[in-house]
């Protein structure tokens, strides 16, 4: 990242998912530490018209000077599609799936890191933010 520089966050889900998770991160510590804009997708949304407001949400946050992270719910999915096609035309963009709500406090808990330190955090928030409750795993240590 250059100096200077912070990572801003867009997310890129299905109906209002990225909505929802946005609203919850930042209820649950009271703030939103990074700039976060959120592109919906729908069944009736327009791909073109889509891809166009991502690129337009994308060259809005760099021109702020931000580096961007896009978060995705589902690999392969049209969201995931629409962020892996920004990184066509940006250099400086990661994408990330498989969004969830540990991974988005992770990303949240470290707004100072720079933009590869915060993707190792979030991948790392979204894996350790997953368990099978119940299965006795965590109680026998196996």
């Amino acid at each position: 990242m250059n100096p200077g520089m912070s990572a801003a966050l867009l997310l890129i889900t299905h109906n209002r998912i990225g909505d929802e998770l946005l609203a919850t991160a930042t209820a649950m510590l009271g703030r939103c530490p990074l700039t976060a804009r959120v592109l919906p997708v729908t069944a009736n949304s327009d791909l073109e018209a889509l891809q166009r407001q991502a690129e337009g949400l994308v060259a809005a946050l760099e021109a702020e000077g931000q580096e961007v992270i896009v978060l995705t719910d589902m690999y392969g999915s049209t969201p995931a599609n629409i962020a892996r096609r920004l990184q066509h035309h940006h250099d400086q963009l990661d994408v990330i799936t498989g969004l969830n709500l540990p991974m988005l406090v992770r990303l949240f808990n470290y707004p100072r890191l720079d933009r590869a330190q915060l993707v190792a955090k979030a991948l790392g928030g979204g894996r350790e933010g997953i368990f099978s409750c119940g299965s006795g795993e965590e109680e026998d240590g196996s």
